[in-house]
């Protein structure tokens, strides 16, 4: 394995899962999952189906590892399986995309993947107006097509560029800028009044996690753990 003073790269992990090593495929999981249980819940939209979608994904990461190619990121392959697998239990199970996102997003701060915390504030007011202003950005989100929220996840909060997005969700990139503008002016209608509201009385922008956040859509995050490791 070619290694690092982190150790192993992802892709030489993946090449010795593959050929038999018992240990490779825990040692890249525990690298991203927190990371892919942020993309399963913003997806999914609530815990439960995004414990079994991610669950999902993992094990067909699992047993398809074998089939990588190793041309994207290894990241990007795992990205695109479970999410794929989180579409397909909420289109399997008819999700409504009205139902409400659960209303402990916002307290996991520092997960990988996961923009930060907005900055704490002393002021009752201000945080009780933070903490609306956040629960009415999920709720919209929550409104929007499966696949629409999925790229906008991407891109608006995970920062991916629409190249890689496009990538992940096996769609073209004009179908990703598509999906992520037919989004946003949804959001935009429906958050009107903090569209137009000063710049002075919106509150502060999430400083950036591990990715650049290309949006002031406040970044969910969840108090809850990722299922347990894929057999």
């Amino acid at each position: 394995m070619s290694a690092s003073p982190e150790g192993p790269d992802d892709h030489a992990l993946l090449r010795a899962h593959v050929a038999g090593d018992p240990d490779a495929f825990g040692l890249l999981l525990a690298r991203h999952r927190d990371r892919l249980w942020a993309v399963a819940l913003r997806t999914t939209g609530n815990p439960e189906d995004a414990a079994d979608g991610l669950q999902d994904g993992l094990v067909a990461a699992y047993r398809r590892a074998g089939t990588f190619r190793g041309d994207s990121a290894v990241t990007t392959w795992l990205h695109r399986v479970v999410v794929n697998a989180c579409l397909d239990r909420l289109r399997a199970r008819k999700v409504r995309a009205a139902d409400p996102l659960p209303d402990d997003l916002d307290e996991q701060a520092s997960r990988g993947g996961v923009v930060g915390a907005p900055t704490p504030t002393t002021d009752p007011e201000r945080a009780a107006t933070d903490a609306e202003t956040r629960e009415r950005v999920l709720a919209a989100l929550a409104t929007l097509p499966p696949e629409q929220r999925a790229a906008l996840v991407l891109v608006d909060m995970e920062g991916y560029g629409v190249a890689e997005a496009a990538e992940v969700l096996g769609c073209a990139v004009g179908t990703v800028k598509s999906r992520c503008s037919r989004g946003r002016a949804r959001l935009a209608a429906l958050l009107a009044d903090l569209v137009a509201a000063p710049v002075a009385e919106r509150p502060p922008a999430s400083p950036p996690g591990n990715r650049p956040a290309t949006s002031d859509v406040p970044s969910p995050r969840t108090t809850r753990g990722p299922p347990a490791d894929a057999p």
